[in-house]
């Protein structure tokens, strides 16, 4: 493959039939598979297996491995030795034959080094999966995991600024981003997006009513 505009270490395998995006850079024997697809501005370092597909702005550490049937939305960061999964239940006498078990990585999720996914399984946008850990479940926006297997501890805002356990609205100190909790699922609260009710008093006035005014967003504790 030459694209003056995608850098690929000699050392490299890179199959044909292998889609890579603009601006990606590959380095120190990674094999990319013919089924890949990787977007534009990844970097991929040395001794990865990809196989699966990436979306633009990844970051793939050392010693990662992508199979096929996994799929990483924009932005997703995986550290150093961790690895994916597309078999349940593998039996060497008994292949699939390419019948995989898919896994979704939502965009912005981070991946801690040597952690396990098992396959089948759906990671959350900006979700962080702590070092080390062994995700067998899915896992929602904005969550924090970790742990074998990896159980909730908290939560964390897009600019990666940890968010407490418990509360109902929260504001980031560190990038003032708004959210909102309800039953351990985070969502954030776009200003522009907060839902105004117009309600009607018996005798036919007017009230407004902001369910999500700023005003009653939990600060940060200061470290």
């Amino acid at each position: 493959m030459k694209n003056s505009k995608i850098f690929i270490h000699k050392s490299a395998f890179v199959d044909k039939g292998a889609k890579i995006g603009e601006g990606t850079k590959i380095w120190h024997n990674v094999h990319i598979t013919e089924n890949a697809i990787i977007g534009e501005n990844c970097k991929i370092g040395q001794n990865c297996y990809i196989a699966g597909k990436l979306g633009n702005g990844c970051r793939i550490q050392n010693n990662v491995n992508i199979y096929k049937g996994v799929d990483l939305e924009d932005y997703v960061f995986c550290g150093p030795s961790m690895t994916f999964t597309n078999d349940l239940n593998p039996r060497a006498k008994y292949p699939k034959n390419g019948e995989w078990t898919e896994t979704v990585v939502k965009e912005g999720a981070s991946f801690g080094a040597g952690s396990v996914i098992l396959c089948g399984i759906t990671i959350g946008k900006h979700a962080l999966i702590g070092a080390g850990s062994v995700v067998t479940k899915d896992i929602s926006a904005y969550t924090l995991v970790y742990g074998n297997p990896a159980k909730i501890q908290g939560f964390v805002c897009e600019c990666g600024k940890k968010m407490p356990l418990n509360f109902r609205y929260y504001t980031c100190t560190k990038c003032s981003r708004n959210y909102k909790q309800n039953k351990y699922k985070v969502e954030e609260i776009k200003k522009n997006k907060i839902d105004v009710k117009i309600l009607f008093t018996k005798n036919g006035q007017k009230t407004i009513r902001k369910p999500h005014s700023i005003q009653k967003f939990i600060p940060a504790r200061k470290e």
